[in-house]
């Protein structure tokens, strides 16, 4: 073999060496939490935030849950880097951040938290690099009070499904304001909006945390 084809065949070891380890690193980590040392969370899992009865807790899941298992208000995307875990979301508080899930857990002020994680099913695994990559570009962004799509601000599912977008995870919906017990639009959601000076966007595109959940390219790992 002359010296142009051994450099050929080093080349392609190289980057074949290059893939495995960069698979290694967005697959192979896991990790469990002391709140759940039954789960072993990897690398793009999403942490799904159980909804309250009250307040804009309970009127985002008042009109947007999809069955009995389901009952959430925010959900946030799983980073493992070496030996911490954090999570890449958008947070009333802060906006989109990236912080360490023990400090959210820990300040979860909620009566009774709980949490669900799922996961992308093997099929659609590959879309988890790229999602990474695009969460990084949208932090620094302040919350997205109307949850009416815009590029300067953003909401928790918003967040989500834009990281996906490239690979067309998950999929924009007519957002719904309506009460299923009234059919009415929910009287919450009338005061909140008269507030801002705004129409209640009923019938708009969006996503919820929800609807995320029912994403039949999720699978349901574990809760606590």
């Amino acid at each position: 073999m002359g010296n142009i084809g051994k450099r050929r065949l080093h080349f392609i070891l190289l980057n074949a060496l290059l893939f495995l380890i960069t698979i290694s690193t967005t697959f192979g980590q896991s990790k469990t939490i002391p709140q759940a040392p039954d789960i072993l969370l990897q690398n793009g899992d999403l942490l799904f935030v159980g909804a309250s009865t009250l307040n804009l807790s309970g009127a985002i899941d008042r009109v947007t849950q999809t069955t009995a298992n389901t009952a959430f208000d925010h959900v946030a995307m799983i980073e493992i880097s070496r030996d911490s875990i954090f999570i890449l979301h958008a947070n009333t508080k802060t906006g989109t951040i990236r912080e360490p899930l023990s400090e959210y857990l820990a300040n979860n002020t909620s009566d009774n938290p709980h949490y669900a994680i799922y996961r992308l099913k093997s099929d659609y695994q590959f879309a988890i690099p790229n999602a990474l990559s695009q969460a990084k570009k949208w932090l620094g962004l302040p919350y997205n009070f109307s949850y009416i799509l815009n590029d300067d601000s953003l909401y928790c599912s918003d967040f989500v499904e834009r990281i996906f977008r490239d690979d067309q995870i998950f999929t924009l919906e007519p957002m719904t304001f309506i009460d299923p017990a009234t059919r009415q639009t929910d009287t919450f959601w009338k005061g909140y909006y008269h507030k801002m000076n705004l129409e209640v966007p009923e019938g708009l595109p969006g996503c919820n945390p929800n609807g995320l959940a029912a994403s039949d390219k999720l699978e349901h790992v574990g809760q606590w």
